[in-house]
C-alpha cells in the first residue's frame, strides 16, 4: 500500500529590506495615533494639570508677584512653563503602551515579525512624539488668554520647540519602559522623575539669581534647555520694560555666557537621540 504525501504549503520569510522598514515604522505610528484618538478620556484628563498650573496656580499667586515682575502677568511667565508641561505627561505616559503591549502579550507579537525591533521602537517614538505635540497645539491655541500675541513667526517657534521636547521625553519614557513588566512600576519610576525635572527647569521661576545647588540642578536639566528658548520666544514678542526683561528672560548662563537659543535646541536633540538609542540596544536585549 502506497502512502499518499499531503503536500506542505511552502513559507517564505520575506527579507528584510529598508521598504519593510519603513512600513514597520509606520504601522507602530498609526496604531499609536489610533489608540490616542479613541482614547478621549486621556486627551481631557492630561489637559487638566497644564490648565490647572496656568489658570489657578499662575492667577492666585499673581497678586503676590506682581512688584518682582515688573508689570508682566505671571501666567504669561509661566505660559511657556505650560507649553513644556502640556508635552510633558503624554509623551513619558505614550512610552507606556510598550509596558501594556508587554504584560498583555501583544508585543510578542511584534517581536516575531521579520523587522528590526529598532523599527518598533522608532515607531513608537515618533508615534509618542505626534501624539504630544498635537497635544501641545492645544495649549498653543489659548496664548491669546494669558497676553501671549499670536505672532505666525512666535507660534512656528514654539511649535517646533514643543515637538522636538516631545521626541525627547517619548526616547526617556521608552528608556524606562523597554526593561520594565509591570504598568504600574513604570507609573511609579516615571512619577519619581516628572515632577522634579518640571519644577527644577524654571518653569514657575526665573532661572537667574538661583542659589548655587539649584542653579547647578537647573542646569543639568534637559527641560530647561527647552523651557528657556520658548520663554525666550514669548519675550520678543511682547512689549516689556528692559528692568522685567532682565528679571524674567534672563535666559540660561554657563560661567556668565548665555547660551544660544539654537545651541539649547540642539543640545534638546541630541539628549533625545542618545535616549532613543540606548532604548533600541535595550530593547535588543530584552526576550
Amino acid at each position: 500500500m502506497t502512502s499518499v504525501r499531503t503536500p506542505v504549503a511552502a513559507v517564505r520569510v520575506p527579507a528584510r529590506s529598508a521598504g519593510g522598514e519603513l512600513r514597520a515604522i509606520k504601522i507602530v505610528w498609526q496604531r499609536e495615533l489610533i489608540r490616542f484618538a479613541d482614547d478621549r478620556m486621556r486627551l481631557v484628563t492630561s489637559l487638566v494639570q497644564p490648565f490647572a498650573f496656568l489658570f489657578i496656580l499662575g492667577s492666585g499667586l499673581s497678586s503676590l508677584t506682581s512688584a518682582s515682575t515688573g508689570g508682566v502677568d505671571l501666567r504669561t511667565f509661566m505660559y511657556p512653563g505650560i507649553l513644556a508641561m502640556s508635552v510633558l505627561f503624554t509623551a513619558i505616559f505614550s512610552a507606556a503602551s510598550i509596558v501594556w503591549d508587554r504584560e498583555f502579550g501583544f508585543l510578542r507579537e511584534m517581536l516575531v515579525a521579520p523587522v528590526r525591533r529598532s523599527s518598533i521602537i522608532i515607531g513608537k517614538c515618533l508615534g509618542g512624539t505626534t501624539v504630544a505635540a498635537l497635544q501641545g497645539v492645544l495649549v498653543v491655541a489659548i496664548a491669546g488668554l494669558v497676553g501671549v500675541p499670536y505672532t505666525p513667526t512666535l507660534i512656528i517657534t514654539v511649535l517646533g520647540l514643543q515637538a522636538l521636547l516631545a521626541f525627547t521625553l517619548t526616547a526617556f519614557g521608552l528608556m524606562i519602559a523597554v526593561r520594565i513588566t509591570q504598568l504600574q512600576a513604570f507609573m511609579a519610576v516615571t512619577q519619581l522623575f516628572v515632577m522634579p525635572l518640571f519644577f527644577i527647569c524654571g518653569a514657575i521661576f526665573p532661572v537667574s539669581g538661583l542659589p548655587g545647588w539649584l542653579a547647578v540642578l537647573n542646569r543639568i536639566d534637559p527641560l530647561t534647555y527647552a523651557v528657556d528658548p520658548m520663554r525666550h520666544a514669548v519675550f520678543e514678542h511682547l512689549d516689556v520694560n528692559e528692568v522685567a526683561r532682565r528679571a524674567l528672560d534672563a535666559g540660561v548662563t554657563w560661567g556668565g555666557w548665555r547660551v544660544p537659543a539654537l545651541l539649547e535646541a540642539a543640545i534638546v536633540l541630541a539628549i533625545g537621540l542618545v535616549m532613543l538609542g540606548v532604548a533600541v540596544v535595550e530593547f535588543n536585549r530584552t526576550e
